[in-house]
């Protein structure tokens, strides 16, 4: 599987509690923070609910 660094670069004030919740399961917690995954088809769909939030490279 692809691994895939996902970084917080906004902050989660102003978004929606699920928003809020994704970000925390995603394990960001502050701005800049990041945190590497496999590209499962369960992590992107959480860093597309909140990719407004987040940047992702690959």
């Amino acid at each position: 599987m692809a691994k895939i660094k996902v970084t917080q670069v906004k902050s989660k004030i102003g978004s929606t509690e699920r928003q809020k919740r994704t970000l925390t399961a995603l394990g960001l917690t502050k701005i800049n923070a990041t945190n590497e995954f496999e590209a499962t088809p369960q992590v992107l769909g959480m860093v597309e609910k909140v990719k407004h939030l987040v940047s992702v490279e690959k």
